[in-house]
């Protein structure tokens, strides 16, 4: 009954029975652009493991928060660009530790090198223990 095709797909009758839902359902959503199912040489709908994850996503928006067609479409859009921020952000994270590698590699003094260091003279004057009171 299930027809497998590469990690495995599932036809849209086989969908529809696992998630208790008409054949239409899946065709609607496919029409507004909420599922891509991929298609066989004669052009039958196959559903993947993704493309079954994002159903249950978009049956529990539907089903448990009661949200219409045009509700999912907006979340599932703004999930995906979400993603992609967040892919982003990792990426800029990633080039900026690299970057603080590369540049802490070249500022470090190569082995039996001379490195001037800057010493700031510490004057105390009496009881003066804080920064405050050494400036009186």
């Amino acid at each position: 009954m299930t027809k497998r095709k590469g990690k495995g797909a599932y036809m849209i009758s086989v969908v529809a029975e696992m998630y208790d839902i008409h054949p239409q359902t899946l065709r609607l959503y496919e029409r507004e652009g909420l599922l891509k199912p991929s298609r066989s040489e004669g052009n039958t709908r196959l559903y993947t493991e993704d493309d079954l994850k994002r159903l249950e996503f978009i049956l529990s928006l539907a089903r448990d928060l009661g949200v219409n067609i045009a509700g999912i479409g907006i979340i599932l859009n703004m999930r995906e660009k979400m993603e992609q921020m967040q892919q982003q952000m990792q990426e800029f994270v990633r080039y900026v530790q690299q970057e603080v590698m590369t540049r802490a590699q070249a500022a470090t003094p190569k082995e039996g090198a001379l490195v001037p260091m800057r010493r700031t003279p510490v004057v105390l004057n009496g009881n003066a223990n804080s920064p405050r009171e050494r400036k009186r």
